[in-house]
């Protein structure tokens, strides 16, 4: 009257510690339905839903009874040769339970095996208590979807944009006389919140005043032993400008700062403001830019390119114009990652090249290139090669977001976004004065 068919689904230890077997790492790939009484029929055992310091919480149990001759000649049968179980003749606490009726996931937290007590002279059931599974990283794939779903969204989530067919930048340029070639900075300053504008003078008669930004360096450790605040390190030319006879003069204004100073060469052939034609797609890490070589003798020009958080480069700015150019240099950008392919499965791990981090997929959504993964090692850094262990596919990494713990039973983050609202933790004294 009171039966429901429920899923057992038995833990594979898949790491321990050697000393006090503490386990590590735990996978639930298997669920084996099974016919259960439902002991606490009017309704959930345990404190409920309680209002707690982390938010309101299902304290939820459930027991359960199970036949003994059942679980021994259906379910023992079918995990005793399977690695990383420990124990296949019984239930065994730390096992999961999936409950249909309630669409919830119980971890057996004990298994009575001699109740009712020996009336007949043995045993014929296990009944097994349990608590409303709380997720820890746990691996749970069964290829059983309305289980697999409950959990798919749980515990430290990280998100890995991958590109696998990107499209290459391209930029062209003219050539200018009496432009700034490049700017020496003779004074790093110190004291800089932000970079200051750079600011050049214009041409003596006519021309086209030049314009720069400034590069900034920041965390030096000084003779006393304290970091110093941001110094300016260079400056970028954006415009090398036109028609000066003698080098402009360099001022820093604004970022916080004070005593930077630079001074300009300018030269004639050179490189003009560089226009991008097609900002390209898929760049993980920012692309090399080069520059043909002036006929004769002359200097190459170079530059450094920018790229958006899409991966799309924005913005080339001249490092040095060169110099002796008579046409103008034809500009390669180095093409983005374009091999990537084939499909990463739930439950596989997956590596970096360069960083050699290691996660545990979670979902794949190929339209978008986003890799869910959880059970991370290291740090993943852009431009890795991301490998799947078992399926085999690899795409390069551009961007990984940062932790995210979903738990639909805790509502710590919204409590933490309210009380930002009261209280200010970016102050030395939140309860005081700042």
């Amino acid at each position: 009257m009171y039966g429901v068919e429920v899923y057992y689904l038995p833990r594979k230890y898949v790491t321990e510690k050697t000393i006090i077997k503490e386990v590590i790492e735990s996978k639930f790939d298997n669920a084996f339905p099974i016919e259960a009484y439902v002991n606490t029929y009017d309704g959930y055992e345990g404190q409920g839903t309680i209002l707690s310091k982390f938010g309101v919480q299902p304290l939820t149990d459930l027991t359960i009874t199970i036949s003994r001759e059942r679980f021994e000649s259906y379910i023992s049968p079918l995990i005793k040769n399977i690695p990383d179980i420990k124990l296949s003749t019984r239930p065994k606490e730390g096992d999961l339970i999936y409950f249909p009726l309630g669409d919830r996931l119980f971890e057996i937290k004990f298994v009575e095996h001699e109740k009712p007590f020996y009336q007949l002279q043995k045993t014929y059931v296990y009944e097994l208590r349990c608590e409303l599974f709380r997720y820890q990283d746990e691996i749970i794939d069964t290829d059983v979807e309305f289980i697999d779903d409950d959990i798919r969204d749980e515990g430290y989530i990280t998100t890995l944009t991958l590109v696998g067919s990107g499209v290459t930048a391209s930029a062209i340029t003219g050539i200018v006389n009496g432009g700034v070639r490049f700017v020496t900075v003779t004074n790093r300053g110190n004291g800089y919140d932000f970079p200051p504008q750079v600011t050049i003078s214009s041409p003596q008669s006519g021309g086209l005043r030049a314009t720069g930004i400034a590069t900034m360096i920041g965390g030096l450790i000084d003779c006393y032993g304290s970091k110093e605040s941001l110094k300016v390190q260079g400056v970028e030319v954006i415009n090398p400008g036109y028609g000066y006879t003698t080098p402009p003069a360099v001022a820093f204004i604004g970022g916080g700062g004070a005593g930077a100073a630079a001074t300009a060469t300018i030269g004639n052939g050179i490189i003009g403001i560089v226009t991008i034609t097609n900002g390209g797609s898929g760049y993980s890490t920012a692309p090399t830019v080069t520059f043909s070589s002036p006929t004769g003798a002359g200097v190459t020009a170079t530059a450094r390119v920018f790229i958006n958080n899409i991966g799309i480069v924005t913005q080339i700015s001249i490092t040095n114009a060169g110099l002796g150019y008579t046409i103008s240099p034809s500009i390669t950008i180095s093409n983005p990652y374009m091999v990537g392919f084939g499909t990463y499965t739930s439950g596989e791990t997956v590596v970096g090249s360069g960083s050699s981090a290691t996660g545990v997929v979670k979902s794949w959504h190929v339209t978008t290139g986003k890799l869910e993964i959880s059970n991370i090692t290291g740090t993943f850094v852009a431009g890795d090669l991301v490998t799947g262990s078992t399926s085999g596919a690899v795409y390069q990494l551009r961007e990984e977001s940062s932790y995210n713990l979903n738990d639909s039973y805790q509502e710590n983050d919204k409590i933490e976004i309210e009380a930002d609202e009261l209280i200010d933790f970016s102050e030395k004294n939140p309860f005081g004065m700042p």
